[in-house]
């Protein structure tokens, strides 16, 4: 499927169902090489995200935000092939969604505080003199 048409029907599924495709999506795009708990750090930084609100009120807001997320930087004619990756990713999704859902106290937490990452490729301005966590290819940083 292409990634425009999934983003699309995002628009038409439900609230909760979209918000985990959405989110399904981006681990897929962001991370789909990386471990579980890769993963899971990835949309623990997207609902951290969505929980402050500076970049929307649901998932699908967040990670559509301009060049924030792979799902505005990938071609729309990408086309998610790898349906093993994105079962699990989908599984990721619900998982990290119902975790969110706790109490902020009982919640597990990978990268508490990282409301933004990068891969260990690259030295985004943002991330100088930030601490971070890594996990696989991924830097994890409280940026605000």
């Amino acid at each position: 499927m292409k990634l425009s048409m999934l983003l699309w029907l995002t628009t038409l599924m439900p609230q909760p169902v979209a918000d985990q495709a959405c989110l399904a999506t981006t681990v897929y795009l962001e991370a789909r090489s990386e471990s579980t708990n890769g993963q899971l750090a990835v949309a623990e930084v997207a609902l951290r995200r969505r929980d402050r609100g500076r970049w929307g009120d649901t998932v699908c807001k967040v990670v559509t935000s301009p060049h924030q997320f792979a799902t505005t930087t990938t071609s729309g004619s990408f086309e998610i092939t790898n349906l093993e990756a994105f079962n699990k990713a989908w599984q990721v999704a619900g998982m990290s969604i119902q975790n969110w859902q706790l109490p902020v106290a009982q919640r597990r937490m990978l990268v508490p505080r990282a409301d933004h990452f990068a891969t260990t490729a690259i030295s985004p301005a943002w991330s100088r003199n930030r601490p971070s966590v890594t996990i696989g290819e991924h830097a994890f940083y409280a940026v605000n």
